[in-house]
């Protein structure tokens, strides 16, 4: 048997994981895989070596009371890839992680694919050398990233953006209203603080606190929380003194089935930065993108930046579709402003949607949906079944 041995470090991953272990079972059925991911993966049954949400940490300072915890896990990670000699690593996004394995694992001869491109394209160019001796081929969801990747001398495959298979933008408006009594006069609005502890217990205060200056201008707008299982709990806590109680939702139906009643209803969305705003854009909901580090992080980060948006959607547009808050701008008054613009003002809300359509048609790559393009990008490094 051919072993596949897949790494994702957060929800996100585990999704990508997951759709990509499906896609080569449907071409190769007599691969067998082996790894660490979450609950999509462990669908296709591929437990794993240990919990992933144990690496889902954002920010320069918020890791460092977890050095030691981290490094242990990285041995352990370590370890069993080269105890178990598979066919190819493929490691999903979470570069902070997965690319010290790649590393470490690279010597032995093991193919390394490393699928999510790390944004050093974004912020530390010059990381693309170091990058280039831990992996074997990139897969790339964004149409700018191959010419910067090539260019160091790595191979690279664009497969596509995920969020286009993702369903974002076919969920049940009706089943949504229905399940949780919304009643006519109350407006959904999305909420979305990360899948991540360190950015739920930094961005969720800011988030509730803009919710309630918002309400206040408006009332009737109900927040709609979709949330990760891994911080479901902090979500809850976090909420739990909001004036307006929350609806919170767990799994990719019921997370759907929001955007589309959220879309129907005219509402928009308070989203974090990163993959969320390009879901918004699929499901075709306003929003605004919003972020906030520890202080000394964003010092440096400013430093090191090296693009002019950091929504993706304004980035694919080149040019600002979706208002971003960020940092010293993340404040409950200024989001509770851009959230109310586009609920307020149906050209504000058409001129972004029109953005969205311009955005989204980037994503696409020249054959197949992304996660087939990726299993075929995959299957390549293996010897022949």
């Amino acid at each position: 048997m051919t072993l596949v041995y897949v790494v994702a470090g957060e929800a996100s991953g585990d999704v990508l994981g997951g759709r990509l272990i499906a896609a080569l079972r449907a071409r190769r059925p007599d691969l067998e895989f082996a790894g660490i991911g979450g609950p999509r993966m462990a669908e296709q049954g591929v437990p794993s070596l240990f919990p992933y949400g144990e690496l889902a940490l954002m920010g320069l300072l918020e890791v460092l009371p977890r050095i030691f915890r981290l490094k242990r896990l990285l041995a352990d990670a370590t370890a069993d890839v080269l105890a178990r000699r598979p066919a190819v690593l493929v490691t999903i996004d979470s570069p902070g992680f997965t690319l010290r394995l790649a590393e470490r694992v690279k010597p032995a001869g093991i193919p390394v694919v490393h699928y999510v491109a790390p944004q050093v394209w974004a912020w530390r160019p010059g990381r693309v050398v170091k990058l280039a001796r831990r992996v074997d081929r990139i897969l790339c969801l964004l149409p700018f990233e191959p010419v910067f990747f090539e260019a160091a001398g790595i191979p690279v495959t664009f497969v596509g953006h995920p969020v286009l298979e993702s369903g974002a933008d076919r969920g049940d408006a009706a089943r949504f209203r229905a399940a949780h009594a919304l009643g006519e006069a109350e407006r959904p609005v999305i909420v979305m603080p990360g899948s991540r502890r360190t950015e739920v217990s930094r961005l969720l205060p800011i988030f509730g606190a803009a919710l309630r200056l918002a309400a206040g201008a408006m009332p009737g707008l109900r927040p709609v929380v979709p949330v990760a299982p891994i911080v479901a709990e902090a979500v809850r806590r976090a909420t739990a003194d909001w004036p307006v109680p929350p609806i919170l939702v767990e799994g990719n139906d019921a997370k759907h089935d929001a955007f589309a009643a959220v879309a129907q209803s005219g509402g928009a969305g308070l989203i974090k930065s990163g993959t969320s705003s390009l879901e918004m854009a699929v499901a075709g909901i306003p929003h605004v993108v919003a972020y906030r580090v520890n202080p000394v992080t964003a010092a440096i980060v400013r430093r090191l930046v090296k693009v002019p948006h950091a929504s993706l959607v304004n980035l694919l547009a080149e040019r600002e579709v979706v208002p971003e808050r960020l940092q010293q701008d993340c404040t409950p008054e200024a989001l509770a402003e851009a959230l109310l613009t586009p609920l307020r003002d149906p050209a504000a809300a058409a001129a972004q949607r029109a953005g969205f359509a311009e955005a989204l048609a980037h994503l696409r790559a020249p054959e197949g949906m992304p996660s087939e393009a990726a299993a075929e990008a995959v299957l390549r490094m293996l010897p022949a079944g």
